[in-house]
């Protein structure tokens, strides 16, 4: 391998030896982009020089062996001498999922020999300022296996440079090209010097122009090195459009050469543009999905609301498509719908990326379905479907592989774990099929009935007072939170034995319900993060729970329009009915839920064991992998170096993918909950009833931070499920960035009397702590409050 190059020597696959920047520039040289001729000082010469040397300071000092010094030198005089840009590129850079910007050094209008080799020296040192250490551990780099060349390129004196982005890095929209510009060298733009020049190219043909205001000019001096000139006196003159034509058509070119939206570097000097570097763009939101129906918009709200964090890989090839989604997306099969509950997630580079609402279409077995619907609805009554033989085996089933000792499994055993916990819900949705048609049918005649009376307002009151598994499980909760008054268990000291007796119990029953999403596997369960249990158990011994409202029953059976004891009769037998359904569906979830952390607890041993033989640095790290990844391993004893590397060297791509996009939505609210003009408000949502109420804003963002509410705060929060619930106890109101007025939130809301104002969308990131708001339930705003 050389110590020094031409870039023509190099191409996309070339990291390891030319760095992020070096390689893209290869692979554009070969296929006949407008680069600057250049060379690149290898990895190779870095690791000749770097023996020994683990500081800047002595790298930065270190004495070149002759014959990379002459190689160096060589090329330079081949690039004809005079002035070049010198630019890091480390192994690590320009990465799809880590661009590494201005972490390392480059340095502009470098001339002569003795110049060049302290700049090269320079951008060696650069792979460890404080900077690059920093970045590099906030996306679990390793310092020691990070390489870095030297990219040498002839100096463009630029009239005028900056930067291109092939898609709009805002709004994620593919179709535009956004261009930032200014006079002279691009460092300007690139280091945020001026404001520039911004110019949005679209499909059309129509530019967009904003000037800028040219505040610093970055000019090459004669002689080696740049100056920094007052702009202020700089004619704010426009890219000619054939300039802005051309740099877009180079820019989507190379888009579709790397196959992705590009960030390109790019000058332009006596009628030419020239490319300077091209990466990928990274924390790009995902393109917009363009109009929702109906529908669409309908089950982007349940999902958005399902999907608080980003699925990993393990919760896309697991409990995604078995769990509760892939159970529904049998159900709604068997009845006719496809594509209800599938490819609602898109993945790239090993990440999911973004959501697309899917389109659900009717098959021609629809045409049976009320047929089906009404059939069983006649033999399955929700009221009796713990009775079920299938539902007792269910349970039977789960216990069994449940009480099975995971730890003294060999790897062959533990590696089919999780697809026998899979296999145990495979049973539910023939449950669900069977007895959800019931539920729908006695909804319906409740709704019918009660519209027919002119009592249409009673149904939401009406569902929200049915008994369910969750409402005990609040019930539970408060009263874990008396003993915890009586005995003051939350304190401080050792607990006492009669709360840590309950708390047990309540676990033991409760335990495996999910703190975040249902639909994932990844989040632990309440059983695993007790902490959250307790902070729910702290916020409602705060204070004495409030009075329950007496069944909304009992005030519809005064009604005067229900007089006869015979239609009395008869509707609330329909409300039984109905609220049987409302409970076989939640019941059933929380039943469904048993193989969770089956399957949890089984991916958690694999973790445990492949940290122990140094293939992953912590259990969880195993989240970054798929199933059929954990499948391939036939045993750890005898995994080859090369396979164990392979592994490792997946989880550090698609970890730091992830963690690029940490800041990226799945899909952007307005998309979903529209960005209609909110007034005087501070924020508008789905009016979900209760009035209103007034008090001071308290944003919590996931459970661990149950503990933060005070009674009388407004709940803000990005979702809902039934772990949040008991917080309503206290709450003055709550406003949430997903969800509808149907959704578990709402109904829980109008039970316990409190305003809700759901499907927001940036309530979370509008709001703030201590903000005191005024939260109208029945017309969706939420209003600053003197």
């Amino acid at each position: 391998m050389k110590l020094v190059a031409p870039l023509s020597a190099f191409d996309r696959g070339d990291l390891a030896t030319a760095g992020g920047k070096g390689a893209n520039l290869g692979e554009l040289v070969n296929n006949a982009f407008p680069v600057p001729d250049g060379f690149v000082v290898t990895t190779q010469a870095y690791e000749q020089v770097a023996q020994g040397r683990n500081t800047r300071e002595q790298l930065e000092r270190a004495e070149l062996p002759d014959d990379l010094r002459q190689a160096i030198v060589g090329a330079y005089a081949e690039l004809g001498g005079g002035a070049v840009a010198v630019r890091s590129s480390a192994t690590a850079e320009d990465l799809p999922g880590a661009a590494f910007a201005g972490q390392q050094d480059t340095y502009l209008n470098v001339v002569g020999e003795q110049a060049l080799l302290d700049a090269v020296r320079r951008c060696w040192g650069s792979l460890f300022t404080e900077r690059a250490v920093a970045y590099r551990a906030r996306l679990g780099i390793d310092d020691a296996e990070v390489r870095i060349a030297v990219v040498v390129q002839s100096m463009v004196q630029a009239e005028a440079a900056g930067v291109m982005f092939t898609a709009d890095p805002v709004s994620g929209d593919r179709t535009r090209i956004v261009v930032d510009a200014s006079s002279g060298l691009g460092e300007a733009v690139v280091s945020g010097l001026v404001t520039p020049d911004h110019y949005v190219l679209r499909r059309s043909g129509e530019i967009d122009f904003t000037p800028g205001r040219r505040e610093v000019v970055i000019r090459g001096v004669e002689g080696g090195g740049v100056v920094h000139e007052s702009g202020g006196a700089e004619r704010a003159e426009r890219l000619p459009d054939a300039v802005l034509t051309e740099l877009g058509g180079l820019g989507r070119r190379v888009a579709g050469h790397f196959g992705r939206p590009q960030d390109i570097e790019w000058a332009y000097a006596k009628g030419r543009v020239h490319l300077l570097q091209a990466r990928p763009m990274t924390a790009l939101p995902p393109p917009p999905v363009g109009p929702l129906n109906p529908i669409r918009r309908r089950l982007a709200t349940v999902l958005l609301e399902y999907l608080p964090v980003r699925p990993y890989p393990i919760d896309m090839t697991t409990w995604l498509p078995y769990g509760p989604a892939g159970l529904m997306g049998k159900v709604t099969r068997y009845f006719g719908l496809r594509q209800a509950f599938e490819g609602f997630l898109v993945e790239e580079d090993g990440v999911v990326y973004r959501i697309v609402p899917p389109s659900p279409s009717p098959s021609p077995r629809m045409l049976a379905t009320p047929f089906k619907m009404m059939r069983k609805a006649r033999r399955y009554d929700p009221a009796r479907w713990t009775e079920d033989p299938r539902f007792r085996d269910y349970l039977a089933a789960a216990e069994r592989l449940r009480a099975r000792d995971l730890t003294a499994m060999s790897w062959p055993e533990l590696v089919r774990m999780p697809r026998q916990a899979l296999a145990l819900v495979e049973p539910v949705a023939d449950l669900r099929i069977d007895y959800l048609p019931g539920t729908g049918i006695a909804l319906l005649r409740l709704i019918l009935a009660l519209r027919l009376l002119g009592l249409a307002e009673w149904y939401g009151p009406l569902m929200g007072g049915a008994r369910t598994r969750t409402s005990d499980a609040n019930q539970a909760l408060e009263r874990l939170a008396e003993v915890a008054r009586r005995t003051g268990a939350l304190k401080g000291g050792p607990q006492p034995e009669e709360f840590q007796r309950e708390f047990a119990a309540f676990l033991a029953e409760y335990g495996h319900r999910e703190s975040a999403s249902p639909i994932l596997i990844t989040p632990p369960t309440w059983s695993e993060a007790p902490e959250i249990v307790l902070s729910l158990v702290e916020v409602l011994a705060a204070e004495p729970p409030k009075d329950r409202p007496r069944d909304p029953l009992e005030g519809l059976l005064t009604h005067p329009r229900l007089r006869s004891e015979r239609r009395r009769a008869r509707l609330a037998r329909k409300v039984a009915a109905a609220r049987a359904g409302i409970a076989f569906r939640e019941d059933s979830h929380l039943a469904f839920m048993l193989p969770h952390p089956i399957l949890r607890r089984s991916l958690l041993e694999m973790g445990r064991r492949m940290t122990e033989r140094d293939v992953l640095d912590r259990p969880e790290a195993l989240f970054h992998l798929r199933l059929e990844e954990l499948e391939e391993i036939t045993g750890l004893a005898d995994l080859r170096p090369e396979d164990a590397e392979r592994l490792r060297e997946t989880v550090r791509a698609r970890a730091v993918k992830r963690e690029q996009l940490s800041g990226v939505r799945l899909i952007d609210p307005a998309e979903v909950f529209g960005a209609g003009d909110t007034g005087d408000a501070l924020i508008t949502g789905a009016p979900a009833g209760g009035g209103s109420a007034t008090g001071p804003v308290k944003v919590i963002r996931e459970p661990a931070e149950f503990g933060r509410l005070a009674p009388g705060d407004v709940l803000v929060c990005p979702y809902t499920n039934p772990s949040w619930t008991p917080l309503f106890q206290q709450a003055a109101a709550v406003v949430v960035d997903t969800g509808g007025a149907a959704s578990h939130a709402a109904i829980v809301a109008r039970e316990y009397g409190i305003p809700a104002v759901m499907g927001t969308g940036t309530a979370t990131s509008v709001l703030e702590d201590g903000q005191v708001v005024t939260v109208n339930g029945d017309t969706g705003a939420v209003t600053a409050a003197p």
